[in-house]
């Protein structure tokens, strides 16, 4: 009896030991499975190879994922690849504001728009602010080149007047902040004080005219609640002259009055002085082109849509001789005044080449907060000829910059003749 209990006891125990060695086994091959799988996913040849087809990968779950080997010709899409395997299956957490500013900041600084920026909520906030006072209160009037930021005129009797800032001067940094470009938003934003409160700012002047040697200064500015007399006029010699500062708002009806007291006064021929005109409303070029073309194309627009184009609107108020004064600050909307001008035999344009920034930026709000800016639309000359890069060269050349004025006044006086 002794040796049937040990016998069967002893066949219990085998019988335990085969069931554990099974499960073992079992659990083996399940690991040996998922590992494989994990070998093998994505790799379609040896997948084939094997008898099996791709694995299908859940979109919903995980927007813009896709099977090892495919890929999308969409950033967001491998972004959106990207942030699906964090939010599936990462461990750790990611701040989406700084994620967000980093991952625009690359994408932006791989693109050829040399105007394109990201501006972060609390960023885009201070520039809606600024906007409303482009002289910033310091009395200058600031233009863009390629993204970099430049003095393009000085008003006169301004804090930056008597501090001797120059047409030309570049910002280095602003109350010890610096940066390798400012762009125009960027120096706005930064320039924003109340009346009365101060400025450091230090500059750059380019001493060649490469701009490969240059000098820098600093100035403590305070701030002026002053407005600026965006346009003026004067007559010399039977020679009306017309002098912008900005392209504003009210810029065409202004002129409009400055050809008729300037006509009251013994004008017989004009001088428009575009120098250092940062460029401002289209709408108020058109107009004022308007003031001395009777009818045809003023300016051509090329957009991702195709190419518009705005004409006079048969309002001209002269048909005097017209001399049109430019430099090679003579920027963006200003250009498009000058080349119609000339383009249509309507002016003859003295001085030097003018900037060449014959582009449009917007600033495009983001649904999650912030700004964009981009290059939206370039100008083209009645002719369709690109202004961006180019600019308009003068008929006749006047370098001198002290004796431009008394060039143009010249050629008017002749076309009296």
């Amino acid at each position: 009896m002794d040796t049937f209990k040990q016998t069967a006891k002893a066949a219990s125990k085998n019988k335990h030991n085969a069931s554990i060695v099974k499960i073992l086994g079992a659990c083996i091959f399940v690991c040996l499975v998922f590992c494989a799988g994990f070998l093998v996913r994505g790799n379609t040849e040896l997948l084939s190879a094997m008898g099996l087809s791709s694995f299908d990968v859940d979109s919903e779950v995980n927007p813009g994922m896709t099977v090892s080997g495919d890929t999308y010709n969409s950033l967001s899409a491998r972004v959106a690849e990207v942030d699906g395997v964090l939010t599936q299956n990462g461990m750790d957490e990611y701040d989406l504001s700084q994620a967000t500013s980093n991952v625009l900041s690359a994408f932006l600084s791989s693109s050829n728009d040399p105007y394109l920026r990201y501006y972060d909520e609390q960023s885009y906030q201070a520039y809606l602010a600024t906007t409303k006072n482009p002289e910033a209160g310091i009395g200058v009037l600031f233009g863009e080149s390629d993204g970099d930021c430049f003095v393009a005129d000085v008003l006169e009797s301004s804090p930056a007047a008597a501090a001797g800032v120059q047409p030309g001067d570049h910002v280095v940094s602003i109350d010890g902040v610096s940066k390798d470009a400012w762009s125009a938003p960027d120096v706005l934003n930064a320039l924003s004080r109340e009346e009365g409160e101060s400025v450091f700012i230090i500059w750059s002047r380019p001493s060649s005219e490469s701009g490969e040697d240059e000098t820098t200064y600093s100035t403590s500015l305070t701030f002026s609640s002053d407005s600026a007399v965006n346009v003026t006029h004067e007559v010399q010699d039977s020679v009306g002259i017309i002098k912008l500062s900005q392209i504003t708002s009210d810029s065409a009806s202004l002129v409009s009055n400055a050809l008729s007291v300037s006509a009251s006064e013994g004008a017989h021929s004009y001088v428009l002085d575009l120098r250092d005109v940062p460029g401002g409303y289209l709408t108020q070029a058109v107009d004022i082109a308007s003031l001395f073309i009777q009818s045809g194309e003023v300016v051509q627009i090329e957009t991702a849509e195709g190419v518009t184009t705005r004409s006079a609107d048969g309002s001209s108020v002269t048909t005097a001789p017209l001399v049109v004064l430019v430099n090679g600050r003579t920027s963006g909307c200003a250009e498009v005044l000058a080349a119609a001008l000339q383009e249509t035999g309507r002016a003859t344009v003295v001085g030097t080449t003018t900037l060449g920034k014959g582009s449009v930026q917007i600033m495009q709000p983001l649904s999650f907060g912030g700004a964009l800016r981009y290059t939206a639309a370039y100008y083209l000359t009645p002719n369709g000829r690109q202004l961006d890069g180019n600019g308009v060269s003068p008929d006749i050349e006047a370098n001198n910059a002290n004796t431009q004025e008394s060039v143009a006044i010249d050629v008017a006086r002749s076309l009296n003749n």
